[in-house]
């Protein structure tokens, strides 16, 4: 859900929500290592 009413606080807000879930999904996802 958006909070905010202003269009332009709209995309602020969406544009934090996405670089959170971004970040989770780094946290979240196994580094792959290649061992050679």
């Amino acid at each position: 859900r958006i909070s905010a009413r202003d269009p332009v606080r709209q995309t602020a807000e969406i544009h934090i929500r996405v670089a959170l879930i971004n970040r989770f999904n780094a946290l979240g996802t196994a580094e792959v290592v290649r061992v050679a």
